[in-house]
């Protein structure tokens, strides 16, 4: 079965640099070291599990003052293994405002990514915020679409204050907004959203506009309501991700297959429904 990987980072040094003080946060969240691969050591994992990667750039400086891991880094090692990183999201920090907006052209019209991932506990702003509508006005007018985390996050778990970070910023509420102010613009919300999985699972139904990839989670971990409403009413917008590299490959492969669904369903959630939706 062909696997679509929707939701990858480089793991490479650039990445890990640009994550800043929230390192050490997810090295104790995944109870392993979190640090940066080589290039073609990431490759091969690609390779070894058969999927066909989409790349996702990182960029958060304002929230903490850090190099990002850039549209251009990323767009570069999709190209230099496109037999196995099919696309890349960019990454735009919105509060850097006209130059967000520039960068955003550059990384449709220049280096033909696929469209934009944001992080906006990590940010720190809701997609919803006002100020940023004239990035989502540019995005929408590029035809390109959008991957926002939805739900809690390992970044600053267990930090005082959460180095700032709100989980709030993550909820489904924003999604929502942001679907109804720009129904053109196609919505990938990205993990399962938890504590939020019921209103993530109203939003992804109502606005036909939003979809849904599950990545960062075991499968086996995923609520009930969600194990069914993925093989049921939500098939046709449930999408594979993996937010490598949090969780080794096998044991999601394992995971997926042990919840029993149809191959049909499979063939919907692994690959199809991100052909049909972002033209993978």
């Amino acid at each position: 079965m062909r696997t679509i990987d929707l939701h990858c980072y480089t793991n490479t040094q650039p990445w890990i640099d640009a994550q800043g003080p929230f390192v050490e946060a997810l090295a104790t969240y995944w109870n392993r070291p979190w640090t940066a691969k080589k290039e073609e050591d990431v490759i091969a994992e690609f390779k070894e599990a058969g999927v066909e990667a989409c790349l996702v750039a990182f960029d958060i400086e304002t929230a903490v003052a850090t190099p990002p891991c850039t549209n251009e880094y990323v767009a570069g090692m999709r190209d230099r293994h496109k037999d196995v990183v099919i696309q890349a999201w960019a990454a735009v920090d919105p509060f850097k405002g006209e130059v967000a907006i520039r960068q955003a052209k550059t990384a449709i019209e220049d280096l033909h990514m696929l469209g934009f991932h944001f992080h906006p506990i990590m940010g720190r702003f809701a997609v919803d915020d006002r100020r940023l509508y004239p990035l989502w006005e540019t995005i929408s007018a590029l035809k390109a679409p959008v991957m926002i985390d939805v739900g809690t996050t390992g970044m600053g778990a267990g930090l005082r204050g959460g180095l700032g970070s709100k989980i709030r910023h993550a909820h489904p509420a924003a999604i929502d907004e942001l679907a109804a102010d720009f129904p053109d613009l196609t919505i990938i919300a990205a993990h399962p959203g938890w504590p939020w999985v019921e209103e993530m699972t109203a939003v992804a139904l109502h606005k036909g506009n939003v979809f849904w990839e599950l990545s960062g989670w075991a499968p086996k971990y995923f609520p009930d309501s969600l194990k069914r409403d993925a093989r049921s009413r939500l098939q046709d917008k449930v999408m594979f991700g993996s937010d490598y590299p949090s969780l080794p490959y096998k044991r999601i492969f394992q995971e997926w297959q042990e919840l029993g669904y149809a191959d049909s369903v499979m063939e919907k959630i692994f690959h199809g429904n991100a052909e049909r939706v972002l033209g993978l």
